[in-house]
């Protein structure tokens, strides 16, 4: 473990740890030990911060929806400020999507969506998680005047997600982001000019 990440506060190096353990084993590695010795804490710190697994599996979750939303918004107020087109913006998110790579941290979501779908109490997080995500796709798409923003957030949040996992498990290029991307938003201006 790096000396940043032994300097963070105890909290935050479980929730890291956590996330890097789903990534690599899935949600059934974590344990408690496991997630102690990631973490560089005693086993008496993850209990005393997180009272069971769903409290510690929710946060991580949670946590690492809240860093993505904020590092989509400063990409989003970049493009509303430097006034990209629509095509600009497929572009901008297929590099993004280029580089990002699919480490521990980033698997890890998948994991926990999945797992949301096997325990319920999960599910409130995973549903706040989407909000997040439909939300900043609104404003992407109302920034770069796409008509209906609001009701094709979840479709292209859906449509990203989806070509992300299929990335994940085929390790193809993001050019299929981008098509698909310019393909929606095309079609949502077109149809607009057509009523």
């Amino acid at each position: 473990m790096s000396h940043a990440a032994r300097s963070a506060p105890t909290r935050q190096r479980i929730i890291a740890a956590v996330l890097h353990i789903i990534g690599e084993g899935g949600v059934a590695a974590v344990t408690n030990r496991r997630i102690a010795k990631e973490a560089g804490v005693s086993l008496g710190s993850v209990t005393y911060h997180f009272e069971t697994q769903h409290d510690l599996l929710r946060e991580s979750l949670l946590h690492f929806v809240r860093e993505e939303t904020r590092r989509f918004t400063e990409l989003a107020d970049q493009c509303q400020s430097e006034g990209i087109d629509i095509g600009g913006a497929a572009s901008l998110a297929g590099q993004v999507a280029d580089g990002t790579s699919f480490d521990s941290a980033h698997i890890a979501p998948f994991e926990l969506y999945v797992e949301a779908g096997r325990d319920e109490r999960l599910r409130e997080a995973a549903a706040e998680a989407f909000t997040a995500y439909d939300r900043l796709a609104a404003q992407i798409l109302t920034g770069l005047g796409v008509p209906d923003a609001e009701r094709l957030a979840a479709t292209t949040v859906a449509l990203v997600m989806g070509l992300q996992l299929r990335r994940l498990a085929t390790g193809s290029s993001a050019d299929d982001l981008v098509d698909a991307l310019l393909l929606l938003a095309r079609g949502a201006a077109a149809a607009d000019t057509s009523r």
